[in-house]
């Protein structure tokens, strides 16, 4: 992966025009992980950064949500969680990328979680990164980059989060794990066909699904 991150560095760095990388996947599948990294390797001056986990729905409102969903031959019916369209502000997001794309400023959205900050359409390179990355229209990203992981290997990464640092009952959490995987098979994996690169991380094994990227800048 570090040869991957090392030539769409290059990339960017060579391109003369703006660019827009798109970051997505399920929530412990190492995005985020990656976008750091991504972002300690460029210039800060020069990059912009958009979390778009302000973008979701608030747990509050979803919880009031209860949807219908098959998997396997089999009826569901739980909460909508975050793998579902609609548990997102898509058309926001697509605007603020858009207002990026235009070379228009524009500041993040203000949470409790993550202050807000200025969007400059002075940087060359602007990283929008998270689940509702997967939604929106995928033309309006110059490269796109998606991550997911097994169940298990998400459990655990969640578990020594949720557990340990927030106090979550282990069998509340395993119930609502399952649930949330099955949405996520169902609703979200699908929309990975429209990225240039799939990473799949199990453990501390990383593997290399799909890559188009090469195609894309010859």
């Amino acid at each position: 992966m570090d040869k991957i991150l090392q030539e769409i560095i290059n990339w960017a760095k060579m391109s003369d025009k703006q660019i827009v990388i798109g970051i997505s996947g399920h929530g412990a599948a190492g995005k985020t992980t990656f976008a750091n990294r991504f972002l300690k390797l460029l210039d800060s001056d020069e990059v912009n950064y958009i979390n778009t986990d302000p973008y979701i729905v608030s747990s509050n409102i979803r919880k009031h949500a209860i949807i219908d969903y098959t998997y396997q031959n089999e009826n569901h019916r739980y909460k909508m969680t975050a793998c579902h369209p609609s548990a997102h502000h898509l058309s926001s997001l697509e605007r603020d990328v858009q207002m990026v794309r235009n070379g228009l400023d524009l500041y993040t959205i203000d949470s409790h979680y993550m202050k807000s900050e200025l969007i400059s359409s002075k940087n060359k390179v602007t990283i929008v990164e998270g689940m509702s990355v997967a939604y929106i229209n995928a033309d309006l990203f110059d490269l796109k980059i998606y991550f997911y992981t097994d169940s298990e290997t998400e459990l655990m990464r969640r578990s020594s989060r949720d557990i340990v640092e927030r106090g979550t009952d282990i069998n509340y959490l395993r119930q609502s794990h399952d649930e949330r995987r099955i949405q996520y098979e169902v609703f979200m994996h699908p929309y990975s066909q429209h990225f240039d690169i799939i990473i799949k991380t199990s453990d501390e094994t990383i593997c290399l699904e799909k890559n188009t990227f090469e195609f894309k800048v010859k």
